[in-house]
């Protein structure tokens, strides 16, 4: 088993930036995809960015790219999605998930440990 908390999250005025941290216990992640998915209220759970066990490779959702930045630190059992310029349009919880390293999707589905989400709330 794998638990995640998520932490980091906050209000922010547009074009601001927050760090959100995802740690990792109860086993090591360093064999598995990680990947971060956000759910505004009354809306589907959609994928934001998502990172290879080694850190090799990344995906962005269109909407987050060349903003957002997913990367980890296996010695830390920790991943991060650090948001630059944020919109409006970016507030929603954000969750942690994870999939085993054989698994690289983009589908909630596929994941098989989540976290609780954090809120994250753009607005000046």
């Amino acid at each position: 088993q794998v638990q995640l908390v998520e932490s980091g999250g906050g209000l922010v005025q547009p074009g601001g930036s927050l760090r959100l941290s995802c740690a990792a216990s109860g086993r090591t992640i360093d064999n598995y995809n990680m990947a971060w998915f956000r759910q505004a209220p009354g809306k589907e759970r959609e994928f934001v960015a998502a990172i290879t066990w080694t850190g090799g490779n990344t995906i962005y959702a269109d909407s987050v790219k060349g903003r957002f930045t997913i990367s980890r630190d296996n010695a830390k059992n920790t991943v991060y999605l650090q948001m630059n310029s944020l919109k409006p349009e970016d507030t929603a919880v954000y969750y942690c998930a994870a999939a085993p390293f054989n698994i690289w999707s983009l589908r909630p589905g596929h994941f098989d440990y989540w976290g609780q989400g954090t809120q994250v709330t753009v607005s000046s």
